[in-house]
């Protein structure tokens, strides 16, 4: 199984429009983040978490050339908004296969209703097929897929276990059985928004005492802002086993 990381930044992304934050006039690509999404290759297949609003960005600098389901931890806009960009994808395969909550799902159909309905549907539309997924294991193509469930705030999300990697972000509190989902994993991602604690996510610290907690092998950290630091600066500073993700850094687990 071979994850890129597509995008590693936080809902502004790195740089922030008009910031003249030292991380945001940084000279090193690492330091310069789009927004948060992976890309999961296994036998062949395509599985994106999330598609965000720099999601064709991201499959041209990847070359993508096919993708064949998306997995959608939650509805907000910076993991949802580059859904209408799916339309090459389409017109070559048909449908993309969309998995997600109900409630993200409804979500989506309201905001995306073009893409969506059946009647009356603009030529140039993309099409999804749409599967509902709860806090339960599910089969993609034979591969067992494990939603996480945690919260963000107040709102619900799923991150997923795929094998022997978890991708896990928006994460706030996390409730002891989901935790023990997460057992014997190879890698885990979880995301590390700044230094300074946050209402709706973990920050470096919360990050790091869950990685110790949960033990992967390896860990990487995503869904950074600009606030983290420097990458380099910060990469020094970390356990040997948890790494700083950078956009289109790719591994093998």
């Amino acid at each position: 199984m071979q994850v890129t990381f597509l995008g590693t930044g936080t809902s502004q992304g790195i740089p922030i429009i008009g910031s003249d934050h030292p991380v945001c006039l940084s000279d090193n690509p690492k330091d310069k983040r789009l927004r948060v999404s992976v890309l999961i290759t296994w036998n062949d297949y395509n599985i994106l978490i999330d598609c965000g609003p720099d999601f064709r960005q991201q499959m041209l600098a990847n070359d993508v050339k096919r993708l064949d389901a998306i997995f959608y931890t939650h509805e907000h806009n910076d993991h949802t908004a580059g859904l209408d960009d799916i339309r090459p994808f389409f017109f070559r395969q048909g449908d993309i296969p969309v998995f997600a909550h109900e409630r993200v799902l409804k979500a989506l159909r309201k905001r995306f209703d073009y893409i969506f309905t059946t009647e009356n549907k603009y030529p140039g539309a993309p099409g999804v097929k749409e599967n509902i997924i709860e806090n339960k294991p599910f089969n993609f193509h034979g591969l067992t897929v494990t939603p996480v469930e945690f919260m963000h705030n107040r709102l619900q999300v799923f991150g997923f276990k795929v094998e022997d990697f978890a991708y896990l972000t928006d994460l706030k509190t996390i409730e002891n059985e989901e935790v023990e989902k997460l057992s014997d994993l190879k890698v885990l991602v979880v995301s590390a928004l700044r230094v300074k604690p946050h209402h709706s996510h973990f920050n470096l610290e919360e990050a790091l005492e869950f990685i110790e907690r949960v033990k992967p092998e390896r860990a990487y950290l995503t869904h950074i802002s600009h606030m983290l630091g420097f990458h380099n600066e910060v990469e020094k500073e970390l356990p040997p086993n948890v790494h700083l993700a950078y956009d289109n850094l790719k591994i093998t687990v």
